[in-house]
């Protein structure tokens, strides 16, 4: 079998990250496309030995770009086509059916109740969406929520499964040694209580709450927040303002895997913290969550499907928070004065290994490739409002 993943973008986010991790475990010969921004993400899976081809859209209404991508399925001769993000799946499935590929599979990383990758769901985004979807085989959700958001939308049930995000587990497993070494460069105090926050810094992502969580606690407690955005500028501002940024330290962008990027990478951040906070309102999956809890770490969060859809004894440790400042305040102080506790992970990490992830869509492609779409091409869509048209 030979497959292509067709994606909006390789810059750092978790669904590119996703996709690197998830080639490596794949028994299959993969390409990539990205439609833009071919950034670290892509560096990292052409140092994997993975082919990536920048298709160089040059914005969300690009239509040269449809025949370059037809050119590429054509001549790659690939039996399989995967799409992953929003603009990427409408490109891509078109793309696919114009170049003689039936076997079309797309997975829905990012669907919330109220917006997709940022993008707020709109009339126009939806039957943009559900036009495209049409020209599929089959839609992965990435957790039983997505699954459900997607069927309410109007996806019927027979196309969707559910294949979860996956973690490398070994790699997140707590290293007291990477502990004290990370700490060190950091410079955090051998007493300081560190809590977490792994993500992309933007609005959606509500890192302000926690910010505000440690005006109301001691000295002692520090923030290490993991990850790059737009929002990034407006954090450091908030800390200022509320006296606390000798207590907040934003670390960058920390791949998962080794790239040859200066300084710790995420698995040793996560060993070096104490608590992991995820304050957002809407996730589809909740990663970030998981990669903690594989590290061992209590875990507070305001929305984590990949928590939620399973048994309230497979991730002990963590627990759900109303969000805002003053809830999280209450909820690290009581974690904290529960005292160490040791650094195993709960069932929750064991069940999204990567390597079961990797089997499951692996039986998605066979079932896929043996009965491929009947739907007609083309396929007549309905006209989407001009806000619905794809972004990255």
């Amino acid at each position: 079998m030979k497959a292509l993943h067709i994606i909006t973008g390789l810059g750092v986010g978790g669904a590119e990250h996703q996709l690197r991790l998830l080639l490596r475990h794949l028994p299959v010969a993969c390409d990539v496309v990205t439609l833009t921004n071919p950034g670290s993400v892509a560096d990292g899976l052409v140092a994997d030995g993975v082919r990536v081809v920048h298709l160089g859209m040059a914005g969300n209404r690009d239509l040269a770009a449809l025949p370059r991508l037809v050119n590429v399925i054509r001549s790659g001769r690939y039996d399989l086509v995967h799409t992953h993000l929003y603009r990427a799946c409408v490109y891509g499935r078109i793309a696919a059916r114009l170049a003689g590929v039936r076997a079309i599979v797309a997975t829905e990383h990012s669907l919330g109740d109220s917006q997709m990758e940022g993008r707020r769901l709109t009339t126009g985004v939806r039957a943009l969406y559900l036009a495209g979807e049409r020209l599929g085989r089959t839609t992965v959700a990435v957790s039983p929520t997505v699954a459900e958001r997607l069927h309410r939308w109007g996806v019927p049930a027979p196309r969707i499964e559910v294949v979860p995000n996956g973690i490398d587990l070994a790699r997140f497993r707590y290293d007291p040694a990477a502990r004290r070494r990370t700490r060190e460069q950091l410079g955090l105090p051998e007493s300081a209580y560190v809590v977490g926050g792994i993500g992309r810094l933007a609005p959606g992502k509500r890192f302000g709450d926690v910010i505000g969580a440690l005006t109301q606690l001691p000295d002692d407690y520090w923030l290490l927040l993991v990850g790059g955005g737009p929002e990034e500028h407006v954090l450091r501002r908030t800390a200022r303002a509320a006296g606390v940024a000798d207590r907040v330290l934003f670390t960058g962008e920390r791949p998962c895997v080794p790239d040859g990027t200066p300084g710790p990478d995420l698995p040793s951040l996560t060993s070096a913290m104490d608590l992991l906070a995820s304050p957002s309102p809407e996730e589809a999956f909740g990663l970030a969550v998981v990669e903690a809890l594989a590290a061992g770490l209590p875990v507070r969060y305001v929305s984590c499907p990949a928590v939620e859809d399973l048994p309230p004894e497979a991730a002990e440790g963590a627990r759900r928070v109303p969000g805002g400042a003053d809830s999280f305040a209450r909820a690290l102080a009581e974690v904290r004065a529960l005292g160490p506790r040791e650094r195993t992970p709960p069932a929750a990490a064991h069940h999204y290994d990567i390597t079961r992830s990797a089997a499951q869509l692996m039986d998605v492609y066979a079932a896929t490739l043996t009965t491929p779409s009947t739907t007609p091409f083309p396929h007549p869509s309905p006209s989407p409002s001009p806000q619905g048209a794809p972004s990255s």
